[in-house]
């Protein structure tokens, strides 16, 4: 299992690798092949592990591969920690990520820097590996600045568009506040516990004091809302839709977005040291998740309407792990990873399809163009929006019905988010496939068509995991469930006390729910016109969150730059350097006067000086 384990992290690293050193020589489609052959092999590597791991007597296989770190008592080996949840994690990055490649193959068709976008998305296959299956926190974070690392350039990558460099520049920065969060949580661990290995932390999370348990926990979280992108630190992520299409698929299904909540999860023996701590991350997940779902009722961009979503879904995720269903936020997320790459690759064929136009006022009546996009789009749409057979509809259940057990304020508001997914997301359906055809003179008359096959299989496999996805963790299911599966990484957590019937009514109020929203969006907008307007301002410009950090940080910043500018560079910095220099002339001017050039002074000078000597000596010999 050792030697597998390892390759599923070091075949995303060669294809990065092989690429870098020989893609000058390569053509387009062997590029293409390596990439995405890299990270399908990490997939199976992972499934022979997940398969191995179910047969070995221990669920926690602890994989070194060589000595880091000894530093005074800081020992950090690079090692890798194999159990239900790193391995859980892996199946569905590598699945995902080897997907969303096969779909770029086409997508990036013809693209000058092809050969350098498969250089990042291997990479960033390689970080979020690195991440999930680190066995200590320190490696962990490597594989944490990794990921941040190749969104950057990867949200960044047509940075010939300034909005494109400033998403990239904006998402770093971002990402770093959160990195301080990290920081801090890994200083009060290891100062409490001795070590940053997570067994080792977690054998003396029970030494943490209440109130460094806190703060670690609140650190973590902080971290998250980075990573994540929740509130405060969420409004990185809309931004970063200026990159192509399937990085979008990228961070949002199956990499960076996830990694806050797998760190939550992970530290879940640290959040049950504080009951406070769990419930601002659950406040913060549940006002996030409504937050996002408004602002997404409201968006023209298409990607723009997926990414809000992504920041809601993400906040039923921690939402989850506030209440200690652990198992439910990753149900969620792996069904998220299903639903949410099919979408955005959706997305990205019917912008092929439109010539690279994202706004959803200019489309409408595409159902009949693209006979694979639009069926299996609508299955993500129902997914989503939580409509049952779908695997939406078991896994946000599940949250919410844990949900319902610690907290009734927050589970109302959860039902509330779900009624605004199902809304928005009918209106960008029946925007994109239904009604008038808006979209004429973005195709120059001609009809739009459907993307090429390496694009559409892809989807299709998406659809098929959206729709069969829920019988991972069904609730009637539990010891081969996923949370059975998950169990010994935190400790079963079971979907609350609720009797049967509360269960049923519970399911049937999401069902409720997830139709009203649907039929509210399509009694608006089934016969809207491009001139009509149902939208809210305020929610389109993202509840003037962006106005209110420019108001309170960036304005503020630029005074103090402007003032540093005006007075503390002319007047300090350059007074010093010129005070310097004006000492050192006078003491040249007199200077000058001793060192007159003329030979006859020095010799005068000479002799005086010899007759003082003689005279000193005279005197002390009488």
């Amino acid at each position: 299992m050792a030697h597998v384990a390892t390759l599923i992290l070091l075949f995303p690293l060669a294809g990065f690798l092989f690429v870098m050193l020989n893609g000058r020589n390569m053509s387009e489609r062997f590029v293409g092949v390596v990439g995405t052959g890299a990270v399908a092999a990490s997939f199976v590597l992972s499934v022979i592990t997940f398969v191995l791991l179910l047969h070995h007597h221990s669920r926690e296989v602890t994989v070194k591969l060589f000595d880091w770190l000894n530093v005074g008592t800081l020992h950090v080996p690079a090692a890798l920690l194999v159990d239900p949840l790193s391995i859980t994690m892996c199946l569905f990055v590598t699945g995902i990520s080897a997907l969303i490649h096969l779909y770029s193959t086409g997508y990036m068709h013809a693209e000058k820097d092809y050969r350098k976008f498969f250089l990042y998305l291997n990479l960033f296959a390689f970080s979020m590996l690195l991440l999930v299956l680190a066995n200590n926190l320190v490696l962990t974070f490597v594989g944490w600045e990794g990921v941040g690392l190749c969104s950057y350039w990867l949200v960044s990558f047509y940075f010939e568009r300034d909005a494109a460099a400033s998403a990239g520049k904006k998402a770093f920065i971002y990402n770093r506040v959160g990195d301080v969060g990290l920081l801090i949580a890994m200083f009060l661990l290891f100062s409490r516990t001795g070590t940053l290995t997570y067994l080792g932390v977690f054998a003396r999370a029970g030494t943490l004091t209440p109130t460094i348990a806190t703060l670690t926990v609140l650190a973590l979280l902080l971290g998250a809302t980075g990573k994540s992108a929740q509130i405060p630190l969420f409004n990185w992520l809309p931004d970063a839709m200026e990159g192509p299409t399937p990085v979008s698929a990228l961070i949002h299904a199956a990499t960076m977005v996830t990694a806050g909540v797998y760190l939550l999860v992970r530290m879940s023996p640290v959040l049950a040291m504080s009951s406070s701590g769990r419930l601002t991350i659950a406040v913060i997940g549940g006002v996030t998740a409504f937050v996002a779902a408004t602002i997404a009722t409201s968006q023209k961009d298409i990607k723009k309407v997926l990414a809000f979503s992504t920041v809601s879904q993400i906040g039923y995720m921690v939402l989850a792990v506030g209440v200690g269903a652990y198992a439910a936020a990753i149900f969620l997320m792996i069904s998220h990873a299903f639903f949410k790459a099919l979408l955005f690759l959706g997305s990205g064929s019917v912008i092929h399809s439109l010539n690279g136009e994202q706004d959803l006022r200019l489309m409408g009546g595409l159902q009949k163009y693209l006979p694979l996009t639009f069926p299996t789009f609508l299955i993500g749409w129902l997914t989503i929006s939580g409509i049952p057979p779908f695997a939406g509809f078991w896994s946000k259940g599940d949250v919410l019905t844990n949900v319902f057990e610690h907290n009734r304020a927050l589970w109302a508001l959860g039902v509330l988010t779900a009624v605004l997914t199902a809304y928005y997301m009918s209106r960008l359906f029946v925007l994109t496939f239904r009604g008038t055809e808006r979209f004429r003179a973005l195709t120059d008359g001609h009809d739009p068509h459907e993307s090429p096959w390496v694009m559409t299989v892809p989807l299709v496999v998406l659809a098929a995991l959206s729709i069969v996805g829920g019988v991972i963790d069904l609730p009637w299911i539990h010891r081969n469930s996923l949370a059975g599966f998950l169990s010994p990484t935190f400790g079963y957590v079971a979907a609350g006390h609720a009797s049967t019937g509360a269960q049923y009514g519970l399911a049937l109020v999401d069902v409720a729910a997830a139709l009203f929203g649907l039929l509210a969006a399509f009694s608006i907008w089934r016969n809207i016109t491009s001139s009509t307007r149902y939208e809210s301002s305020f929610f389109e410009h993202v509840w003037r969150w962006d106005d209110f950090y420019v108001a309170t940080i960036g304005r503020p910043l630029e005074r103090v730059a402007q003032f540093s500018d005006d007075v503390i560079e002319p007047r300090v910095i350059d007074g010093a350097v010129s005070g310097v220099a004006l000492v050192a002339a006078r003491s040249g001017e007199g200077l000058r006067k001793v060192q007159s050039g003329f030979v006859r002074h020095y010799a005068l000078a000479t002799v005086l000086g010899v007759a003082v000597i003689v005279v000193y000596l005279v005197a002390r010999v009488g």
